[in-house]
């Protein structure tokens, strides 16, 4: 294929948002800048299904390489897909569009300037699932700390400055030794392509502390426990469609980033570490999913619950089983949906009622029944019922870790409970008891748009549950071929 693809949909929201800067409606009314994201965000959706559609799904070689030199041949600009990267760039270019839709709804200020860094920070995020060499991979990887930030400090709530330099600092100081560890792989090597470093290998005498370089990193961005604290502070002050971004696409950077480089350029290490991922996933799943069971602010638990999600996703990751490693990646796209859900309902009560408190609802389900049905199914599929995509990822998952390590498994089996506990618990606050606050008789009902927008993500939930094979029938072979390259390094060695 001679088109380029992939550089066309990490250019095409770069091109929207330069559009949206020069542009300017003479109204005020920003409908321009609505509609031309909107048209762009469609576009790049189209495309990456085409992707998919284009997709060899026999192979686990990587398609529809781009590769150009950049910067006298010590850098070349390399993108490409294979069965692990593609579904995340469907899932990002599918949960950006549904945050174009709504912030019609919820930004009342600034909106063309908002658009802008949603699209930019689109083009950032496909670029880290695509990029195959790794200076490439840092720059997408770091550079969508800028349009988050501005998005947190600019748009978020009361302690918006205090919580976006939070995510910031947490996020750039853990990626510091990131880069660090590239410069030393190209000394090493003398390369920074991914594809010529899976075939050369790094020397095993350099693969633990490089292993930790990357580790500190993703860890953050994970975010892994003890240090995720960061996460719950942006989740609350970001307005809603920044919480979508972050919960549903860039946490899934830094699981992406642990199959893709920790598993496929550190095997020995992997293997030497993966007792440290192990305990601190399944402290992540039991200690943050006590904690949510404390929050009485909405946004807040479901924060949390993402740590805990996450710390199934970092387990599986590890097991190197096939159940697990696909599981992991099933987890981290119905996480996508469903938690992008989650603080879209929580987001319409509170653009209705100025509150994330638990304590401020009770018996909505009388005054907007059709929400509480779309709400209910989230909340199933939160907490991995039959039925749901979520099942799916956490069953695979635990399968993998009973084949790996019985005893964590027992214990990360908890966290489904826990989970269970927390999420009906927030249902059964939020939704059902009786109608204590009188205000909320006068509850305007969800206008089209967001019903809209909530049935988008009922949809998928929904038929992956039921019929997961297209996930699984991409995913498969790559990770197959990971598992055994794999193996056979550490046999190698």
């Amino acid at each position: 294929m001679n088109f380029p693809i992939l550089s066309s949909l990490i250019l095409l929201p770069v091109i929207g948002a330069l559009f949206l800067f020069f542009t300017k409606d003479k109204n005020g009314n920003n409908l321009t800048a609505k509609y031309v994201s909107l048209f762009t965000t469609i576009v790049n959706f189209l495309i990456s299904i085409y992707l998919w559609i284009s997709f060899d799904q026999s192979t686990s070689s990587f398609q529809f390489i781009e590769d150009r030199e950049w910067i006298n041949g010590f850098i070349n600009y390399k993108v490409g897909v294979d069965g692990i990267s593609i579904l995340f760039i469907i899932l990002t270019t599918f949960i950006t569009l549904i945050c174009i839709i709504s912030v019609n709804n919820t930004i009342k200020v600034r909106l063309r300037d908002f658009l802008i860094a949603i699209l930019i920070m689109e083009s950032f995020m496909i670029g880290v699932f695509c990029a195959l060499d790794l200076v490439v991979f840092y720059l997408f990887f770091e550079a969508g700390l800028i349009p988050m930030f501005l998005i947190i400090g600019i748009w978020g709530g009361p302690k918006r400055v205090y919580s976006a330099f939070k995510f910031f600092l947490y996020t750039l100081l853990g990626s510091v030794l990131m880069l660090v560890a590239i410069i030393s792989i190209y000394w090493i090597s003398g390369t920074t392509d991914v594809m010529k470093l899976y075939e050369l290998g790094i020397d095993a005498k350099y693969q633990n502390l490089l292993w930790l370089a990357f580790f500190s990193s993703f860890a953050v961005k994970t975010p892994m426990w003890p240090v995720h604290t960061w996460l719950p502070d942006a989740h609350v002050e970001a307005p809603t469609a920044g919480s979508v971004l972050l919960a549903a696409i860039l946490l899934k950077m830094a699981g992406y980033g642990f199959i893709r480089f920790s598993l496929g350029l550190f095997p020995i290490a992997s293997e030497i570490f993966t007792p440290l991922i192990y305990t601190l996933s399944v402290i992540a799943i039991v200690f943050t999913s006590l904690i949510a069971l404390m929050q009485e602010d909405m946004k807040k638990l479901i924060a949390y619950s993402s740590v805990a999600h996450m710390g199934f996703v970092t387990l599986g990751i590890f097991t190197i089983q096939q159940q697990g490693i696909e599981g992991s990646i099933i987890q981290m796209i119905s996480h996508g949906l469903v938690s992008a859900a989650l603080f879209l309902c929580v987001g319409v009560v509170y653009d209705r009622m100025h509150s994330r408190l638990i304590s401020s609802y009770g018996g909505i389900v009388t005054i907007i029944p059709k929400y509480s049905v779309l709400f209910m199914l989230f909340t199933l599929a939160a907490l991995g019922l039959p039925g749901t995509s979520g099942f799916i990822g956490e069953f695979l998952i635990l399968m993998g870790a009973f084949k790996d390590n019985f005893i964590v498994a027992v214990i990360a089996s908890l966290g489904v409970i826990l989970g269970a506990a927390y999420m009906l618990w927030l249902y059964k606050r939020v939704v059902f008891g009786k109608l204590i606050n009188t205000d909320l008789i006068k509850m305007v009902d969800l206008n089209k748009s967001e019903y809209f927008i909530l049935t988008c993500l009922a949809v998928p939930t929904l038929f992956f549950g039921f019929y997961p094979d297209p996930l699984i029938n991409t995913i498969e072979v790559s990770v197959n071929d990971l598992i055994n390259t794999y193996n056979a390094n550490l046999i190698s060695k």
